[in-house]
């Protein structure tokens, strides 16, 4: 019963890649203000997350309910 089933044909041939465009060089201008401009962000981030004394979790130590606070 293979005449009832329609010829498959095969997929076109793949295209060869293209060529992958040169890296930029260490001493290329862009590359050394965009490095330093990564290190400025650094630097600011670690100001504000050093502020940070908690984990993801919260506060995790036991609250002291035994004794009144002031409150107001």
């Amino acid at each position: 019963m293979g005449f009832l089933r329609p010829k498959i044909t095969p997929p076109p041939p793949i295209p060869e890649p293209t060529p992958l465009p040169e890296a930029p060089d260490e001493s290329d201008k862009d590359v050394v203000d965009a490095g330093k401009e990564q290190v400025k962000k650094t630097k600011k981030k670690k100001g504000r997350t050093s502020t940070i004394l908690t984990s993801m979790m919260g506060d995790e130590t036991e609250a002291n309910i035994n004794t009144k606070t002031l409150l107001g």
